[in-house]
């Protein structure tokens, strides 16, 4: 079986992205059983591997089916962007955007290209993208342009639980808007349409009859209207016209239980009402083991999710726990990329 080829997208040159994902293609440069190849600049990766003071090899490589380098080798696929230029670590600078922006654009078209298996991206800055011109809130935007599609979801996998083996995974309902009009965004409608959702990215990314579950938006589940009625009016309905339509979906569950239930095994996937009702139940547990899957994008791509951390890049204090999450996640999932370009790819 070939080993997949995954690409690593720093982020920001001058956040931590080039120091994790340095320490963590470092790690796997001795396993012949996937190849991961980073895009940036060649001199931005051999300035992070100074930094962390490794004892490794930056080759520089111009296509994606050059051989695994082996123990010690980091391959680059060299963007050329910055050149030999050492931008000032921790700054906000439209060169560095403009780097961040170029590198993801190359990896998606491989990915889009079928040349590897998937991308993973590391945090970029906003307000660098900004200044370098980008007209795109953040990745997933970014993504969804550069493959055509409009409407993608995000599913957290949190890498430990309470099961060896198992892995909780969290959807959203609703994402980046205030929580009161997160609240209003909730109808029958697009709860039927987050639940089905949800069910077929856990089918497409390779679980075989999940078992999901919808969170409760109220304490103790609304206590039959006593502490609101969104159970009643609108998640118990939209419940019972997906079931009746042939899912298996419980709930409303309470918020305090339901992610344990999760974690325990009961559940393979979590549809979190609001952004920070996943957030915290996936992220106080396992910080480091959560990371981000774009569901909906015809391409694998996993991600970290935190930021770039200005405060401390180039200092070789960044913790590469999430980015080699990340990987992983990429490596497990890449057996499903056909199925996923067949379910998302735009018609």
């Amino acid at each position: 079986m070939t080993a997949p080829v995954l690409a690593l997208t720093p982020g920001d040159p001058v956040g931590i992205g080039p120091e994790i994902t340095a320490a963590v293609l470092h790690e796997y440069s001795g396993d012949a059983s996937v190849h991961g190849i980073a895009v940036a600049d060649a001199s931005v990766m051999r300035r992070a591997v100074e930094v962390l003071g490794l004892d490794a090899e930056v080759r520089a490589v111009s296509s994606w089916d050059v051989p695994h380098g082996g123990p010690g080798v980091i391959d680059v696929f060299d963007i050329d962007e910055l050149g030999d230029e050492h931008l000032e670590w921790g700054v906000v600078d439209a060169r560095a955007g403009r780097a961040a922006v170029r590198a993801i654009e190359i990896a998606t078209t491989a990915a889009m290209n079928q040349e590897i298996a998937g991308i993973v991206t590391g945090p970029i800055n906003k307000e660098a993208i900004w200044q370098a011109g980008s007209e795109h809130l953040g990745h997933t935007e970014m993504l969804g342009a550069l493959t055509g599609v409009t409407k993608q979801d995000t599913m957290f996998v949190v890498e430990r639980s309470h099961v060896p083996g198992h892995h909780m995974h969290v959807f959203f309902a609703t994402r980046h808007m205030s929580l009161r009009k997160a609240l209003d965004a909730i109808t029958v409608e697009t709860q039927v349409d987050s639940i089905r959702r949800a069910h077929r990215a856990l089918e497409v990314y390779g679980i075989t009859d999940p078992r999901l579950a919808t969170a409760a938006i109220n304490p103790h589940g609304g206590e039959n209207g006593a502490f609101g009625d969104e159970e009643i009016e609108i998640l118990r309905p939209a419940l019972e016209q997906v079931n009746a339509d042939g899912l298996t979906v419980a709930g409303p569950i309470p918020a305090d239980s339901v992610f344990h239930h999760g974690l325990s095994g009961r559940y393979d996937g979590i549809l979190s009402q609001y952004h920070d009702q996943g957030h915290i139940a996936a992220k106080t547990f396992d910080f480091d083991g959560t990371i981000s899957v774009t569901v909906g994008l015809p391409i694998l791509r996993t991600s970290v999710d935190h930021g770039t951390a200005f405060d401390i890049a180039g200092k070789a204090l960044a913790d590469p726990g999430t980015m080699r999450s990340a990987f992983r996640a990429a490596i497990d999932y890449a057996p499903y990329v056909d199925g996923i370009r067949a379910e998302y790819l735009p018609r």
